[in-house]
């Protein structure tokens, strides 16, 4: 299980959606010997530099990405 990767984080960043702190998401993952780390904040990037460089300096690997809704208005022809 060493080398699974959650992908679907939220960080403080994502105002309505996550508590997690980058500092302390960094120091659990060292404790753990995680050496993978990836952050989905919801509608922003906000907290993206941080994590990559306390990431980069702790020797993990980080994953940035953002879960944006999509909504489809499709209208159908009669």
């Amino acid at each position: 299980m060493n080398d699974f990767t959650h992908l679907h984080l939220h960080t403080s960043y994502s105002l309505n959606a996550g508590t997690i702190r980058i500092d302390s998401l960094i120091e659990e993952a060292k404790k753990n010997n995680i050496t993978c780390l990836a952050i989905t904040d919801y509608l922003n990037v906000f907290g993206a530099v941080k994590f990559y460089n306390k990431c980069i300096s702790a020797s993990i690997k980080p994953i940035i990405g953002c879960e944006i809704p999509l909504i489809f208005n499709e209208k159908k022809e009669a």
